[in-house]
Order: C-alpha cells, then structure tokens, then sequence
C-alpha cells in the first residue's frame, strides 16, 4: 500500500471515530475527540441549568429570568437576598460535591481498571463517617469539627487500603478486595459508634450519614472551591499518564511513564477529592459509582474520561436535589436517599452487565 493511502486510510478511521487533529503555528498537534467535547459542553449546561432551576425552587419560587438577574446583581433586595445567601451556596456545593465525587470515582475506576472501583465500594465513605462520628459522638464536635474530622477520617483510610494492596505495586482486584475489606471495618465502627451516642448525637450523626444539602452556606463552599481548583488541574494533567497505565504497567513503562508515582499522586488526589466531597455534604452514594461509567457511554471513548466524569457528576447531584426537593411533596428527602436509590439500581444492572460478560 502507497504511503498516501496508508494517510488516507488513517485519516478515514480518526474522522470516523469523531477525532480531529489541530495543529498550532509552532508545531505543537492536539488530539480532539469532538463527541467527547459535545457531551461535556452539553452535561455542563445541563449542570448550569438544573442549578439554575434549584435555585428557583422552595417555599418562595423564584422564576428562572429573575435568578439569572439575581445572580448579575439586577433583582429586587428580597430576591438577591434569598439566591446569593440562601440558595446559591447550596447549589455551589452540590456542583462542587457532585463534580469532585465524579472525578474521584473515574480515577479510582482507571486505576484499579474495575468499573466497581469507586469510592462506596473501596470504603472511602465509611472511611470518613467514621472520622465524622468520632468528633460527634465522643467529642461534640462543631459543624467545623465534624467537617475536618470526616477529611482526616478518609485520608487515613486511603492509605490504609493503599498500604495494604501494595505487593510490588497495587493492582486492580487486589485494591477492590482489600477496599472491601476496609469498607466492612469501617460500617463496624461506625456501627458501634452510634450504639456509644446519645439520643441527641445519634440523630445528628444519622442526619449526617445520610448525605445532604441542607443548610450549606459559604462556608461549605471556598473550601471545596479551593481545593478542586488545585486538584482538578494537577488530575487533568496527569491524563495522559493514567490512559498508558490502562495498558498495563509493562507498557506504560516502555513509553516512559513513572507508573507508581503518577498512580499514587493520583490516587491521593481522589482521595482527597472524595474525602473533601464528603466532609462538605456527608456521604452521598453511589454518585462516584454511576458518573463516570454513564460518562463513558455517552462519549464512546475509552479511556478514563475524567473531564465528562467530573460534569455528569455535577449534574447528576443538583439534579438528584431538586429530585429530593419536588418529587415528593412537602417531604423534602436528603440528596442522598435519592442517589441510593438510583445508585442502587445502576449496582444491580451493572454486576448483570458484567457477570454475564464473563467478567465477575
């Protein structure tokens, strides 16, 4: 075959996958997936729109013109006073929580290359109940304190399952059994946590552990806005690291890539980014799970997609909200009975999916 039709060839498959090749003056060439780039534009604004919507919603309805004018600075008092104060945190934090839960749940699912490595599985999220329990139940801890108790609690808890996997480095099954594991030991404190608490503390910590949005102000969200704008950008970064090590580690050394540095930098930074999502708002189930695998299906791309990811979860979360806010009267329910539910079914279809692939 002639050299220009081996291009011509080539050319055919990457315009048929929906892959274009842009090239700057200086010689520099990127790879753009155009269906990939499609659904991030469309889940953002999907994000934006159903914030948009959340925001308008409550015991005084905002229609959605006069929260956009609210939110420039062009509404009356009242309205101004009731989106940026009262609502608005609460939906930054539900962007915020979701995108950081989507984000985390792609990178542990690329690493351990196991669509049931997310953060509910491995134990992450049980990780940091148990650190929220400890400030409430033996320590009566503020709101500040039961924040920073649930970050310490699933930053323990990833090195734990991390020092635990590695055996001349950490692998995909062997991180999910022993995330398990963990899992297990954590639901057991957390268990007789709550058998040790007092009426009063035992409800507030269930309220907690159910995942919610109520009552999230300002000082829920630059905390979390802090942190995802350092770790979204180092995660980003590293893509191209993490799309070699989904072939294998002999591979991605052969081109050049710093396997276990770049695993366990990234590994910290999911761990980081579920702990944080989780101090915000509780523990929210099975967002981590689901996005990035509905991601996948809607981009058609391999890879980790962590970008599509990180918006589904956005949009799955404030959506779910709104679902808790309106579907069921005036009992309003936590964000998180709506994700379990949801969530739950997803588990069942997808331990189908794959046992009769022959993969489980």
């Amino acid at each position: 075959m002639k050299t220009t039709d081996v291009k011509t060839a080539d050319t055919g498959t990457r315009a048929a996958r929906g892959t274009r090749t842009l090239r700057t003056p200086g010689g520099l060439s990127v790879r753009l997936d155009v269906r990939a780039l499609t659904v991030v534009v469309l889940l953002l604004l999907a994000a934006l729109t159903a914030g948009v919507v959340l925001i308008g919603t409550g015991d005084f309805p905002i229609p959605a013109s006069d929260v956009l004018k609210s939110l420039v600075g062009d509404g009356n008092p009242g309205q101004e006073f009731i989106v940026n104060e009262l609502r608005l945190p609460r939906v930054l934090v539900g962007l915020l929580v979701g995108a950081s839960l989507g984000l985390g749940g792609a990178l542990f699912q690329a690493l351990s290359r196991n669509p049931l490595g997310s953060p509910d599985v491995l134990g992450l999220g049980q990780g940091a109940t148990a650190g929220a329990l400890v400030m409430i139940v033996l320590f009566s801890g503020s709101p500040t304190e039961v924040t920073l108790g649930a970050l310490v609690g699933g930053l323990v808890t990833g090195a734990a399952i991390y020092l635990l996997s590695w055996k001349r480095g950490v692998h995909g099954y062997r991180l999910v059994l022993v995330g398990i594991g963990v899992s297990a030991i954590a639901t057991a404190v957390n268990g007789y946590l709550l058998t040790k608490a007092d009426l009063v503390d035992a409800a507030r910590a269930v309220v907690w552990m159910t995942g919610s949005l109520n009552g999230r102000d300002w000082e829920q969200v630059w905390p979390l806005l802090a942190l995802c704008a350092v770790l979204v950008p180092l995660v980003l970064g590293n893509a191209r690291g993490l799309r070699m090590m989904e072939m294998g580690d002999d591979v991605s050394h052969a081109l050049g890539v710093p396997v276990e540095r770049v695993r366990l930098l990234l590994m910290v930074a999911a761990v980081l980014l579920t702990a944080s999502a989780t101090a915000a708002a509780g523990p929210v189930s099975f967002v981590a799970l689901t996005a990035p695998q509905l991601a996948r299906r809607l981009t058609r791309s391999p890879g980790p997609n962590l970008l599509p990811s990180l918006c589904m979860g956005a949009a799955l979360l404030v959506t779910a909200d709104w679902v808790s806010q309106r579907a069921f009267g005036a009992d309003q329910l936590p964000v998180g009975v709506v994700t379990g539910v949801v969530g739950g079914v997803y588990l069942l279809w997808l331990l189908v999916t794959e046992r009769r692939a022959g993969r489980i």
